[in-house]
């Protein structure tokens, strides 16, 4: 099966992780026809774009649901130790991570890539912001 491309900012970081904004059920379905065994959601359920039982859905769908809400305007150290913890306990297995729009996750992955996984800091930070430019509230999360 071929990407999900119309998912709002989708993108492919590599074979196993894929990021975006909030997908709808049936995109869902989508994501889990790639082999996603993972789901993580970085926007808080309150947010408009929020599906009404996303946890469900994805459980439905077979795959496991991790909810780290993690407030816009105030990133916290704390969401990106749990983001971490959460990667290393999926291990090798497909993952897609998302929020409303992959701004947040554009930021959580920069910083997990390049700290975590060793990826060189220029080729990270262009593939965030080929989504979004970080605003002043998260300049000081990223570094």
């Amino acid at each position: 099966m071929q990407d999900p491309v119309s998912i709002y900012n989708w993108r492919r970081l590599d074979g196993r992780i894929t990021t975006s904004g909030q997908p709808t059920a049936a995109q869902l379905g989508e994501i889990a026809a790639l082999g996603v065994r993972h789901v993580v959601n970085l926007a808080p359920h309150s947010h408009a774009k929020a599906l009404p039982d996303e946890a469900g859905s994805v459980a439905r769908l077979g795959m496991d649901y991790c909810y780290i809400p993690v407030d816009f305007a105030a990133p916290a150290e704390a969401d990106f130790v749990a983001f971490c913890d959460a990667m290393a306990k999926f291990g090798d297995a497909p993952v897609h991570v998302h929020c409303a729009a992959n701004f947040r996750v554009s930021a959580f992955m920069f910083r997990y890539r390049r700290d975590v996984l060793g990826l060189d800091e220029a080729v990270a930070r262009a593939e965030m912001e080929a989504v979004w430019q970080p605003t002043e509230a998260w300049v000081g999360f990223v570094g």
